[in-house]
């Protein structure tokens, strides 16, 4: 039974150092139960049920503002308290105001009593509002700007809703790891820290922050950025399987719907690479048989009663080909093409009679309508003046295209829109609109 998700919240602070902007990162101790142990992360953890108690510290924003900016109902400013709480936790930093709205500068407490307040805190919630309260602070919310919103993807042992914030590191503090959680802290460039030479361990999450990141000459300049944005979308990486192993797939690459179709609990049997001869059962009717580089994918379409119709075979005898008669699902009655009917298109067709002498060649127009016995295929011109013809199989909506670009929107789904598109070459994708 899968564990629940926990929700989480990260402080990613920022500073500008001679020769751009910096961000830090804290190493974690090295444990034999943490599937992150020795990684370099941003200050972040749990959110806690105590948190909701520092709503009463907080100053420049209240839990209505925090919630909607989040998209969550209620509850919002816990996030923003979470991330400052475990900053001064993992990290010794504190985002503070005196009664005069100035930050606090840590670094004006004699070390010892710096320490004994930080032991404090660490004992929970309550004692960093106690702690807080007699020194007459406040956390300065208005401070961290929201940033992104990352989900751990399926299939993880343990799972993660995260909320990332920056802000720009306080005056007058210096990070001191708590040596527990975190053993070490670095600045560095963005893209320093992202690139492999720096060797450093970093999780999908941290990469791709660190990435984007790095695209912001300063600290102003990034949390301008933040607070700019109207909405933030949830990412969450799905795991799939390829030449370099089992590792996440990210929401703006190509392979991320079709992992998301195939293996949505995120058992790492979908695949982020389509090796020429691949087999891909796309669904119950659909069986993709990947192309090489010069060529193109071929799909099988039907089921039912074992018959089966071959969309845009190869020629018979090449490497695709012979994946063809081996990954063939049952009986093929059909041969379909999406180019034009010439004496060029035709050979494929006509040179796969030798694997399935009873198969027929079809030359469909658009507008006709193609009935295979549990699949039915709708036939569609061609977009942009490229393949003659496309396919729709109607009970799914999937648009067999003949070409790697998603084609216009034709029809509504009543008379069998396209929900997914089934190029040829790539990743089967959703159409948009």
């Amino acid at each position: 039974m899968p564990r629940p998700i926990r929700v989480a919240a990260s402080l990613i602070l920022l500073r500008d150092g001679a020769h751009g902007m910096e961000v830090l990162l804290l190493r974690r101790a090295e444990k034999a139960d943490d599937q992150n142990s020795g990684a370099s992360v941003f200050p972040g953890g749990v959110v806690d049920a105590h948190d909701r108690r520092l709503h009463l510290l907080c100053k420049g924003l209240d839990d209505a503002a925090a919630s909607a900016r989040l998209g969550v109902p209620d509850g919002g400013l816990d996030y923003y308290a979470a991330a400052v709480r475990e900053c001064f936790e993992e990290a010794g930093v504190l985002f503070a105001s005196d009664a005069e709205d100035r930050l606090v500068e840590l670094d004006r407490l004699l070390p010892s009593r710096l320490e004994s307040m930080r032991h404090a805190a660490e004992q929970g919630t309550d004692a960093l509002l106690a702690m807080c309260d007699a020194q007459g602070w406040r956390l300065a919310m208005d401070r961290l700007a929201y940033f992104s919103h990352w989900l751990t993807p399926p299939g993880m042992p343990r799972r993660f809703d995260t909320r990332f914030f920056i802000a720009q590191m306080p005056p007058g503090q210096a990070v001191k790891p708590d040596g527990r959680e975190t053993v070490e802290h670095m600045w560095l460039k963005p893209a320093e820290a992202a690139h492999p030479r720096r060797g450093l361990k970093l999780m999908n999450v941290t990469r791709r922050t660190l990435e984007q990141l790095a695209s912001f000459g300063s600290a102003a300049d990034c949390i301008a950025h933040a607070r700019s944005l109207t909405r933030i979308v949830l990412n969450m990486p799905r795991l799939a399987d390829g030449p370099s192993g089992r590792r996440p797939v990210n929401i703006e690459e190509a392979a991320y719907e079709e992992i998301g179709r195939l293996d949505p609990d995120g058992q790492g049997h979908a695949r982020y690479a389509l090796e020429p001869g691949l087999v891909t059962q796309l669904s119950a009717r659909v069986v993709r048989v990947a192309g090489a580089a010069e060529s193109h994918h071929s799909y099988f379409v039907g089921g039912e009663n074992g018959h089966w119709a071959l969309i845009d075979p190869v020629p018979h005898g090449s490497v695709q080909g012979e994946a063809l008669r081996a990954a063939a699902p049952g009986q093929v009655k059909w041969l379909l093409s999406t180019a034009a009917g010439t004496r060029a298109s035709a050979a494929p067709l006509e040179g796969l009679r030798s694997a399935w002498p009873d198969a027929a060649v079809l030359w469909p127009e658009p507008g006709d309508t193609l009935r295979l016995g549990g699949a039915t295929l709708h036939v569609r011109p061609a977009d942009h003046g490229a393949p003659a013809r496309q396919f729709l199989l109607a009970e799914e909506g999937t648009l067999f295209t003949g070409c790697a670009a998603a084609p216009a929107a034709h029809g509504t789904r009543a008379t069998g829109e396209a929900g997914w598109i089934a190029p040829a070459s790539g990743f089967i994708f959703r159409k948009l609109g």
